[in-house]
């Protein structure tokens, strides 16, 4: 693993079996923004030093343009906006 502001890989085992905390579905690796995909509700989960932070707050809602891997993502409480919907 590299700290710092480099791409931090998460074992491919680890991201086969973790899901979204909001919508229980699977979760893609973005390794574009280091970040864990939730493609069921639109929400990013960053990886910090190799660690998914998948508490809802931390998510960020994302907002797609006319490809998956091309986004811009909004600091959104992600958990709120699930809540509303």
């Amino acid at each position: 693993m590299v700290r710092g502001s480099r791409v931090v890989e998460i074992s491919k085992t680890l991201s086969e079996i973790l899901v979204c905390p909001l919508s229980k579905q699977p979760l893609r690796v973005c390794e574009k923004s280091n970040s864990l995909i939730s493609d069921a509700i639109g929400v990013s989960f960053p990886i910090v030093d190799g660690i998914p932070c998948l508490v809802p707050r931390d998510g960020e809602i994302i907002e797609t343009g006319d490809t998956q891997s091309d986004y811009k993502v909004n600091s959104v409480d992600a958990e709120k906006d699930h809540k509303t919907k």
